[in-house]
């Protein structure tokens, strides 16, 4: 899916990368230029996908969020910018784009409501590491994981991308375990992915999860969907349940008045 973001028009230049060195950077805007979100010009860069995401999740004031793979804050950005009486920690393993997220958080005055751990997202399953959350303290938990196959694509020649879109056969399967560990009882997770590997999901989901919905995405009516959104809810023994989904574009190629509301207007998407 093509995103949604575009540089934003200024005449003072993005400021440096955090840290200083690197590539450079461009200011994107998102919900209609609510949010103004620094990314790597070349390198993985968040679009749509984590637009929608956000919209998905059910939180409510004062709730705590845990999201694996932060990037550079473009979901958590969006679900603040939605409810900004929630709490968001997330875990980011590269140190730039971890960096950026707290930029981003400061800049657009969420800085006290994001918490970035630099680590492994798979050192999060590990109880004896003080700087990491406590299991099974959020009320939700929320991933794009890296699409990509590590075995079935050719590696980015941008250090950042390719290990964004590098992932191992049991990834998928891990990153779930870390979100299920993550939530209390009877909270959510939920990870939007690619339309291709429902299977894989919903077999690991399964296994953890009950009341889960799928919702798929479809780029335009009548063609196969895309991308899903799949949220679960732990404890749970109600029924899988498939949702209608959402058309993104229409004949001339625009975004449907649906997908405008949660792009533009910052409008929520229900999946419960």
């Amino acid at each position: 899916m093509s995103a949604l973001s575009h540089p934003a028009n200024s005449a003072m230049p993005p400021p440096p990368p955090p840290g200083g060195g690197g590539a450079s950077l461009t200011e994107d805007a998102f919900l209609n230029g609510r949010l103004r979100i620094l990314q790597p010009e070349k390198g993985f860069r968040a679009g749509i996908d984590s637009v929608f995401l956000a919209a998905s999740l059910p939180c409510s004031n004062g709730e705590t969020l845990f999201e694996a793979g932060i990037g550079t804050g473009v979901a958590a950005l969006c679900t603040l910018a939605r409810n900004p009486d929630v709490h968001i920690t997330g875990i980011e393993m590269a140190g730039r784009y971890a960096l950026m997220c707290e930029e981003n958080a400061k800049r657009n005055g969420f800085g006290h409501c994001v918490r970035i751990i630099h680590a492994d997202v798979k050192e999060a399953l590990r109880k004896d590491l003080s700087h990491l959350p406590q299991h099974g303290s959020f009320s939700h938990a929320y991933a794009n994981p890296p699409f990509f196959d590590e075995n079935k694509s050719t590696p980015s020649p941008h250090l950042l991308k390719s290990q964004a879109n590098a992932f191992g056969p049991d990834d998928l399967a891990i990153w779930i375990k870390v979100l299920h560990t993550m939530v209390t009882l009877r909270g959510t997770v939920t990870i939007i992915h690619r339309a291709d590997t429902l299977g894989k999901i919903l077999a690991v989901m399964d296994e953890k999860f009950g009341d889960i919905r799928v919702a798929p995405l479809y780029a335009r009516e009548g063609s196969a969907a895309s991308r899903v959104i799949v949220q679960g809810v732990k404890g749970s023994r109600a029924p899988l349940q498939l949702l209608p989904g959402l058309i993104l574009h229409n004949a001339q190629s625009q975004f449907t008045p649906e997908a405008e509301s949660i792009l533009r207007d910052g409008m929520a998407w229900r999946l419960r």
